[in-house]
């Protein structure tokens, strides 16, 4: 019995890159916003909170890019790991707001890229490096929509 498999790739009309960079920031943004709260609420920096924002901006990547081409995954990744940087750096500026008695806004307003770069130096442990690692690639691995296989057997039937 001879198989033959044919690799038929989603359509190509149905991706969308814009879509999936629209979704895969606002995943971003929500995951380092709860990774902030999470870590403030219970005094305690946790990694694993990483992963689930690879998880999420891959799902969103996917969901909403609909794309089978390897260009989504690399904007999976990417997003995956801004939103981890974007999550410590939020937990970084409710401390200092915290301890400088200065409201979050307006640090937040008056950020500058030397500063973001001085604390996010200072805030630095080298096990973030497996948590961000370990987003990254769940944001790459999840980014892709799955390709249709259609496997044809041939009719023996005779």
């Amino acid at each position: 019995m001879e198989q033959t498999t044919d690799v038929t790739p989603l359509n190509p009309e149905s991706n969308s890159l814009p879509m999936a960079l629209l979704a895969g920031g606002a995943a971003a943004a929500v995951g380092a916003a709860l990774w902030a709260t999470i870590s403030v609420v219970t005094n305690m920096q946790i990694g694993w909170m990483a992963i689930g924002i690879g998880f999420l901006v891959g799902y969103a990547v996917r969901r909403f890019g609909k794309g089978s081409e390897p260009t989504f995954q690399v904007l999976g990744a990417v997003l995956s790991l801004l939103g981890c940087l974007a999550g410590n750096l939020l937990i970084v500026c409710v401390s200092a707001s915290r301890q400088g008695n200065i409201p979050l806004l307006t640090i937040l307003t008056h950020l500058h890229p030397s500063v973001i770069m001085d604390w996010m130096v200072e805030t630095f442990s080298p096990m973030d490096l497996v948590f961000y690692a370990i987003s990254v690639y769940e944001g790459y691995r999840f980014s892709r929509a799955p390709v249709q296989r259609t496997v044809s057997v041939p009719n023996l039937n005779v």
